[in-house]
């Protein structure tokens, strides 16, 4: 356990680095000529599994309009997001739109395919199990479902669906524990007030990782979003079950948080939690 704890400790710290550059410190690799994939897509084994290791190390490099096949990976895979923005998919699921930072875990067993959008290019680097076996190609993604995938994106993705839908990833990830994702989100100044004080984006990131607050579910109710220039505020009435210091606490909260667009992006520039003197709406029953 310890083995693995280093090496993923080691790929963040490399991907970390990936993303403060504007060019990869590692070669794209060579162009790949499977048949299991539309578009070009450049391939860097960075490690093969060995006797100790049991698992491989590859960055795949995307252009965009390039998806992979339908497939499964029997032990599950991580992909960690270093460059633009693609699509992924599980059998059964809606599509999700992963962009850089982000960290997607490929479940065990679970038919999936992910790829670039037509817009961009798309880079990751993923850690595959080998103890199990193989990837299993599946069916092609069609062109049509692909394409509709982009015409959705763009019919119906307004500004206030594009920040709703980024407020409830951020729930996810703070339940997750997910701090690679949220470091990426959160902007440098960010401030974060809770009940027991206001500090900022490393502290927080420290206080999830470390597990002091783990925010592990957040039941929204309403949502409200303003814009005021490249600024959104979002305003949501929730009942917050957490776990503070070991101890469960389950508060009904308005929570505002505050976004601004920097370079296409959004970025998270306050995250407030206001006491509410409202009962809880939830079902505490349910949650022992």
């Amino acid at each position: 356990m310890k083995k693995l704890f280093y090496l993923f400790s080691f790929i963040i710290f490399i991907t970390t680095q990936i993303t403060a550059q504007d060019n990869s410190i590692f070669p794209k690799g060579e162009l790949s000529t499977t048949d299991n994939h539309t578009g070009n897509i450049w391939l860097n084994e960075l490690s093969k599994p060995d006797s100790i290791f049991n698992y491989s190390i590859a960055m795949a490099t995307y252009d965009s309009k390039t998806k992979l096949d339908w497939h499964i990976h029997p032990a599950g895979q991580i992909l960690l997001i270093t460059e633009g923005s693609g699509y992924y998919q599980e059998k059964g699921k809606k599509v999700e739109i992963i962009r850089k930072g982000d960290v997607i875990k490929c479940m065990p067993g679970i038919p999936h395919w992910h790829g670039s959008t037509p817009s961009s290019s798309f880079a990751y680097v993923a850690v595959t199990p080998a103890q199990k076996g193989k990837t299993i190609w599946k069916e092609r993604v069609t062109d049509n479902k692909y394409l509709t995938v982009e015409t959705t994106k763009a019919n119906g993705n307004t500004p206030e669906q594009e920040i709703n839908d980024l407020s409830k990833q951020k729930w996810q990830w703070m339940s997750d524990k997910n701090t690679d994702s949220l470091s990426v989100l959160f902007d440098g100044k960010c401030e974060f007030v809770h009940m027991g004080g206001t500090w900022g984006k490393d502290r927080e990131i420290d206080i999830i990782k470390g597990g002091f607050i783990w925010y592990k579910k957040a039941e929204v109710y309403s949502s409200s979003v303003k814009f005021f220039g490249n600024t959104a505020i979002v305003l949501s009435d929730i009942d917050l079950v957490a776990m503070v210091g070991g101890r469960e606490a389950i508060n009904p909260f308005m929570v505002t948080e505050v976004y601004f667009k920097e370079n296409d992006h959004w970025k998270m520039g306050q995250l407030t939690f206001s006491h509410l003197s409202r009962p809880l709406k939830l079902d505490t029953n349910k949650q022992n």
